[in-house]
């Protein structure tokens, strides 16, 4: 892979400017300023230095909810724009704690008043995960204007310190408080019975694996589908094929980052995963994995059906910037709200998939179809 793969924007590569950074910084339509009257959102807590952690609230006038952005058919080049204008304040927590919480409990944008120690700055940092915000500040003070109006189930939930934190996650879901609402409520700790402040990246990926690993357990007690299943959908050069098949839960995806794409080099890059029934380790795919599978127990929890799951990732140079997980998730949610084709065969799903993808260099990638393919269940009686 190419030097910017292990750089991600920080400069090591000896270039005076990243084009990526520079391609945000022409979206930036605001001038550093040491005050900020406006929306917060949200809010933001720091991995760095953990457990000794600093956060604050994000400040944008404008939505920083994902499916608020593709509801509105925003393009990628627009969401870039409103994340370079984002600011993130950032402070000890004991000092802005109540606030920070205030924020999260708000369905709503809260109205806010900050005062930085000095002008904020532009300060990009790409993470998988999260998504990347323009400007950083330190805050000075943080005064709220007006209160929370809170949906009656989060405000019970979160007042239950007897509750624990898996529990919590899975009633709001149950209540249709969507994963955004959930993971902003668990990062500013306000799940759970031990509470404490949570890096927001941990957070979005522990609440998808929590939700979906409790929706696995579900999925198991469901007869097996009954014919083979693919699916396909697109968001922003990130394209998805899935294969659904008649069995036990099994789980696969696999990323095939084509030549010259985010982070990329002159050759194709492709990284696997899979699991069983439980997960022993941490995917080297990091977040993406575990939004894709939440994405994937949702469907298969309204269709009441066990599968085998094949999910094929293939990004391409549209996708110029990191936006976070999101995107798989909600790509991945998109592929699967889109007619199936159906397929007589795994051999016929793999050469559709292949034709779609334009490539069949990751068939030799996969542990599941070879798995599939020598092995004979209770299923096949």
């Amino acid at each position: 892979m190419m030097q910017c793969a292990e750089c991600k924007g920080k400069g090591i590569c000896g270039l005076t400017r990243c084009p990526i950074v520079s391609r945000f910084h022409a979206q930036v339509a605001i001038k550093p300023s040491s005050s900020y009257q406006g929306n917060s959102p949200s809010v933001f807590i720091g991995s760095f230095g953990y457990p000794d952690v600093q956060g604050g609230p994000l400040l944008i006038n404008d939505t920083d909810n994902p499916p608020d952005w593709l509801a509105h058919n925003l393009g990628m080049d627009d969401i870039v724009g409103i994340l370079a204008r984002t600011i993130r304040g950032r402070s000890a927590l004991n000092a802005v704690a109540g606030d920070l919480q205030e924020i999260a409990l708000s369905p709503q944008p809260l109205d806010v008043d900050v005062a930085f120690e000095k002008p904020v700055a532009f300060s990009l940092n790409f993470d998988g995960t999260i998504a990347p915000v323009g400007f950083t500040g330190s805050v000075k003070t943080l005064d709220i204007v007006g209160n929370a109006r809170v949906e009656r189930v989060v405000d019970r939930i979160t007042s239950d310190t007897d509750i624990g934190a898996t529990d919590a996650c899975v009633a709001l879901r149950e209540s249709a408080i969507d994963v955004y609402r959930i993971s902003g409520l668990m990062t500013a700790g306000l799940l759970g019975r031990r509470r404490k402040f949570v890096p927001t990246r941990w957070a979005i990926t522990a609440v998808d694996d929590t939700l979906s690993s409790q929706l696995k357990k579900e999925i198991a007690r469901y007869p097996p589908l009954e014919e083979i299943r693919l699916f396909t959908g697109e968001i922003f050069g990130n394209r998805i094929v899935y294969i659904l098949l008649p069995g036990d839960w099994k789980y696969e995806i696999i990323e095939i980052w084509g030549r010259h794409s985010l982070w990329g080099g002159e050759e194709e890059v492709i990284v696997q995963d899979s699991e069983g029934m439980k997960k022993k380790e941490y995917s080297p795919i990091s977040g993406a994995y575990y939004s894709a599978r939440l994405a994937t127990c949702e469907y298969l929890a309204q269709a009441k059906r066990s599968v085998r799951v094949l999910i094929l990732r293939s990004i391409s140079s549209d996708y110029w910037a990191p936006l976070g997980t999101w995107v798989i998730r909600e790509a991945t949610r998109k592929a699967l709200t889109n007619p199936p084709f159906v397929r007589e065969s795994l051999t016929a799903a793999v050469g559709q998939a292949s034709a779609i993808l334009g490539s069949d260099t990751w068939v030799s990638h996969s542990t599941l179809i070879p798995e599939i393919r020598t092995q004979r269940t209770l299923f096949h009686f």
